[in-house]
């Protein structure tokens, strides 16, 4: 027998070889039926793989991120399985699940697979999840597997297989289809109810350029048919919330092919709204002991290698500036931290000095693959509301606990209050990834833990996101649709002051190494906007938008009244326009509307003669007559004030 620790706590006992689908039958045969995979100590199962040994084991269902991906991840077998049936001959490339749904990467030959065929492919995906065929694992050598895939003719996995060493791999097959998998996968296809395919594009082999362009097919799938209905229905108003659609009706943003891909241009409403979500910031910033500061976008290549940033980024950042002195190369920065790191090591420091916390709304620059830019969520060019913060050992919790405070500050005044913190973590496994040593890795992490435990923060963890030079907690936000987002970021840094050679001198009078807060509450400006345009649908808090009001003139006659309108409300700080088109006043509601201008004031003759105004809301409609003391005092009873 075996002792089965569940996550309550309780422990079973089953007889060695059990599987977790038993343990799911011994439990409910409900939950059985639910269950996609499950987690044993700590690793994502097969439900139907023997377990020898006592283990804790936790069930994974629908309803469990781990689940959705082990059902997506069965889906693009299946998916697969039929690209091979209608075309004999496709050479498969990796089928992974992914954030919402799969894609599988293949070479069609001389075929050519478009949007069209995509219906044709479902169709057989249907009728193959209809055979309820199992996936099932079996143990290969890597000889055996070199042999099948020979056979077979596919290059692609044979090149995986090289990487893989012997007695660690694995095949997986559901029906009449064999493939290269580590796992893990559902029980059967009959799960797998309801499947759309969504895209498909161009990827090179394995990300290289250099490597063959390969067709990859996305996907989509759920054990309901009403699931895949409701996602339908959410990616019909994802299309409309579309940043990138909404920035070109509401003159936010824009891109030049001329100025080149992914670096946006600010036009007049968006600048304005940028620079206020910047002024609320630095506002905040002011008052919790921030200096700001202002650094060059660009900086010599000797600073990101004393650094780090050249030699993990390097290769994948703009090319190196060339200046007419001889071996003198700069880069576009791609990082504020090292001219941070600069700023405090320009002169002594006293540990009664620290903390020390610079701000700066930073220009950085990255080159991103052209196949990934996506309107401000993915660019070129970003600006971070980047802060560093210098502090002794002794003052790190409380630093990070005051950063923390801001940051869920700034998520909840901007309207998301769907949101979990991360903590990103250095992969065990891989630790040739990071700069520094066990010791100060192990301190860093132990900082983030201890301080939102004691800030009674809910958490994930997540091994293999730190960033290079130290752990972070991430915030990751849950839009009106409910997708997920990374917007703000926290991070504990032993590293920089070290490769810096910072120091303070301590009331001991010796020097000490101090420790480094890396900090950005919106992640990037950039991204911020685009991800806030989709939550609110353009329709922006009404602080927030560009323009808070539009004075609508029945006729000409009244343009003077409303002008004398626009003078008295600005007086308040209260920003619109006049549309003083000669257009007809239904037309003029229309196009304000679209424009979600939070509100209208309509000028007629007997408006302008009593020294009123009729007053529309974005959405609501009439409000009724206001005198415009009347209007602007219910104006700031809606902006809370």
């Amino acid at each position: 027998m075996i002792n089965i620790t569940l996550p309550d706590g309780s422990i079973k006992q089953f007889h060695k070889g059990t599987t977790s689908m038993e343990i799911a039958q011994s439990i409910s045969m409900g939950l059985a039926q639910n269950v996609l995979a499950a987690k044993v100590n700590g690793e994502v199962w097969d439900a139907s793989r023997p377990i020898n040994d006592d283990s804790s084991v936790q069930l994974l269902t629908w309803n469990d991120k781990e689940g959705k991906s082990t059902f997506w991840h069965s889906s693009a077998h299946l998916m697969a399985e039929a690209l091979e049936a209608l075309y004999p001959g496709v050479k498969l490339g990796i089928g992974p699940a992914i954030e919402t749904g799969f894609y599988y990467d293949i070479d069609t030959g001389e075929k050519s697979i478009g949007l069209a065929e995509l219906e044709t492919i479902e169709k057989k995906m249907a009728e193959l999840a209809s055979q309820k065929n199992v996936y099932s694992r079996k143990d290969v050598s890597k000889a055996d597997a070199l042999n099948y895939f020979t056979e077979k003719g596919d290059q692609y996995k044979l090149e995986l297989i090289q990487d893989l060493q012997d007695g660690q791999i694995t095949f997986y097959t559901q029906g009449g289809f064999t493939d290269l998998c580590r796992g893990p996968h559902i029980t059967d296809t009959g799960k797998i109810k309801a499947i759309k395919l969504t895209n498909v594009a161009g990827a090179y082999w394995r990300g290289d350029e250099k490597n063959t362009m390969m067709t990859r097919i996305y996907g989509v799938s759920f054990p309901k048919q009403k699931e895949l209905q409701e996602y339908i229905t959410m990616i019909e108003e994802a299309k409309k919330r579309d940043h990138r659609k909404l920035g070109a009706e509401l003159e936010l943003f824009m891109f030049s092919d001329l100025v080149g891909a992914g670096l946006p241009i600010w036009l007049p409403k968006g600048a304005a709204l940028r620079s206020r979500l910047e002024d609320f910031l630095k506002s905040e910033q002011i008052k919790r002991g921030y200096q700001q500061v202002i650094t060059p976008h660009i900086g010599k290549k000797e600073l990101y290698i004393t650094s780090g940033h050249w030699a993990k980024y390097g290769a994948d950042s703009f090319q190196p500036i060339l200046t007419p002195k001889e071996d003198e190369v700069f880069m576009l920065k791609p990082m504020n931290c090292p001219h941070h790191c600069e700023i405090y090591g320009h002169k002594p420091r006293s540990y009664k000095e620290l903390p020390i916390r610079f701000a700066e709304f930073g220009t950085v620059y990255r080159y991103e693959q052209s196949g990934e830019l996506h309107g401000l969520t993915r660019v070129r060019g970003f600006t971070q509301d980047d802060a560093h913060i210098f502090c002794t050992p002794e003052q790190l919790k409380s630093e990070f606990l005051n950063v923390l405070d801001l940051t869920m500050f700034v998520i909840k005044k901007l309207g998301f209050d769907n949101f979990t913190a991360q903590i990103s973590l250095r992969d065990p496994e891989n630790k040739e990834k990071y700069i520094g040593s066990d010791e100060v890795w192990e301190k860093a992490e132990n900082a983030i833990i201890d301080a939102v435990a004691e800030a009674g923060l809910e958490t994930t963890t997540e091994l293999g996101e730190a960033a290079f030079y130290g752990p972070k907690l991430d915030f990751m936000i849950k839009d009106a649709l409910g997708r997920r987002w990374q917007l703000g970021t926290i991070q504990v840094d032993y590293n920089l002051p070290e490769r810096f050679n910072l120091e303070y001198i301590g009331a001991d009078n010796a020097a000490h190494r101090p420790v480094m807060i890396h900090r950005a509450p919106f992640g990037s400006m950039e991204r911020f906007i685009g991800v806030l345009t989709e939550h609110t649908a353009g329709k922006f808090p009404l602080w927030l938008a560009p323009e808070q009001f539009a004075i609508l003139p029945i006729s000409e006659r009244f343009v003077d009244y409303c002008k004398e309108l626009q003078i008295k409300l600005s007086s308040h700080d209260i920003r619109g326009v006049i549309d003083d088109r000669n257009e007809t006043i239904g037309r003029k509601i229309r196009d304000t509307e679209m424009k979600k201008i939070p509100y209208m004031l309509i000028v007629g003759e007997k408006e302008a003669e009593e020294g009123m105004v009729a007053v529309r809301k974005q959405g609501e409609g009439d409000q009724g007559a206001m005198s415009l003391e009347d209007f602007i005092a219910y104006f700031k009873n809606e902006l809370g004030e």
